[in-house]
């Protein structure tokens, strides 16, 4: 809760955001006073106010933009490393604009004030400029660790809740393929075609040991080959077929699928989705695509739907969802027309 105040004091587009920087700027210039004993005129309270409020202003906003939103999936030193980099980089982008403020304004001043601008730069580097490194450093190290703390914590979260969604993925994936009624329809299958089809029984006790093999070796990753999941798919209508349902058809249009990655069996629970809530007999088969389309690998069927429709608690395509967002940043899109329902999965 804390976390989430302090950012929505850092967003700029709030303007409750400025007017905690206008009472910081305040307290800051109260306090100078305060150590000063007092011995500050008005007009230069004035413009230690006016200065920094506008130095603060500039480095929210570099801030937010350097110490930006990371990757969820960064590991420990690669993301330490990231964070050293870009808090040097925060320090001089800062440096620089804190001078260009403090050097417009001393010329500013002079000018309104009837002074020689010549010697602006000549007297701030003489007489001023250990004094504001000294103040510009401190303030600015307070600064850039409030961002750090910030997004090293919303790193944890987010590392954290795709831990808790991979579990979940996982039981959800296995529970959905290790169930009586997936079982139950293979052992039928098998024990017919061992006696009527003894080539097809073999057949289908590959497909099916290859199906539980992939799950297994990968369930628990967060990205494989787009053609090794495209594999597994056509292993798994393949079962279909062999069972003599030749109710589902399946076309794959995806050239080079080596050059992508994708969430394990992200594809399968689509196409078990269109399975379990479309219609499919042989004059009317359930037809899925299965195609590329701007960096998004899109599964697509006619739609049949049942006249009871089933009850479902939409668990898988939620929590595909969430996983893709936590491990992509990009979100799953999903599309239902008069006669299509289309979801677009995004390729790693």
């Amino acid at each position: 809760m804390k976390t989430a105040t302090l950012e929505s004091f850092l967003d700029q587009k709030n303007p409750l955001s400025h007017i905690i920087y206008i009472v910081i700027t305040l307290a800051g210039v109260s306090l100078i006073a305060l150590l000063n004993r007092g011995d500050i005129s008005f007009n230069k309270a004035i413009n230690f106010f006016i200065l920094g409020l506008i130095q603060l202003e500039i480095f929210i906003f570099v801030a937010r933009m350097i110490f930006r939103k990371f990757e969820t999936t960064i590991p420990g030193r690669e993301f330490t490393k990231m964070i050293l980099t870009r808090f040097l980089l925060f320090i001089i982008l800062c440096f620089i604009a804190a001078l260009i403020i403090i050097l417009t304004f001393n010329y500013i001043l002079v000018l309104i004030n009837g002074g020689d601008g010549s010697l602006v730069l000549k007297n701030f580097f003489s007489y001023e400029f250990s004094t504001w490194f000294k103040a510009t450093l401190s303030g600015l190290s307070i600064g850039a660790v409030i961002f750090i703390v910030i997004q090293w914590q919303d790193a944890l979260k987010r590392e954290q809740k795709l831990r808790e969604e991979n579990l979940v993925f996982q039981n959800e994936t296995l529970r959905n393929q290790v169930n009586p009624h997936f079982l139950f329809n293979s052992l039928n299958t098998l024990s017919a075609l061992i006696s009527t089809n003894p080539e097809a029984a073999d057949r289908f006790v590959n497909k099916l040991s290859s199906i539980y093999r992939y799950i297994l070796e990968n369930s628990q990753k967060d990205k494989v080959s787009l053609k090794s999941e495209l594999d597994y798919i056509t292993d798994y209508l393949e079962l279909h077929r062999i069972r003599g349902e030749e109710k589902i058809s399946l076309a794959i249009n995806a050239p080079d699928p080596d050059k992508y990655e994708i969430l394990p069996v992200s594809i399968q629970i689509l196409i078990e989705n269109a399975i379990k809530h479309n219609k499919a007999t042989r004059e009317n088969p359930l037809s899925i695509e299965i195609f590329i389309e701007d960096s998004n690998i899109v599964v697509r069927n006619n739609l049949q739907k049942m006249a009871t429709k089933l009850e479902s608690t939409g668990i898988g395509l939620k929590n595909l969802a969430e996983r893709i967002k936590l491990v992509t940043g990009k979100s799953l899109e999903v599309e239902e027309t008069d006669d299509s329902f289309i979801v677009k999965v995004p390729l790693l």
